[in-house]
């Protein structure tokens, strides 16, 4: 049996790591990852969507489509749901 790793199957998919392919692969799952987040922050809270938009001025249905696809999430609108709705810090990370 040929067993692989996730980067090798990724390398074999969609690139190496800097081809436009793979990186646009990495950015659409980081925001999977920052939506999954958020979920997962909300739901320990036992906070409803409803309630997370109401609180930062929202509707219900703009923090589904954040929980579902962080993709377009401005970096304002990412401190409002972490701090205002979530209580929360949010730390950003930068690595060149």
């Amino acid at each position: 049996m040929n067993t692989k790793t996730l980067d090798q199957i990724k390398n074999d998919y969609y690139g190496q790591v800097g081809t436009p392919e793979r990186d646009r692969l990495e950015r659409e799952l980081e925001a999977l990852r920052i939506g999954f987040k958020i979920r997962s922050a909300r739901e320990k809270k036992e906070m409803t969507q409803a309630e997370l938009a109401h609180r930062i001025d929202k509707k219900r249905t703009f923090i589904s489509k954040i929980e579902n696809d962080g993709e377009n999430i401005t970096l304002k609108t990412l401190y409002d749901v972490v701090e205002r709705g979530l209580g929360g810090k949010l730390k950003i990370e930068v690595v060149v």
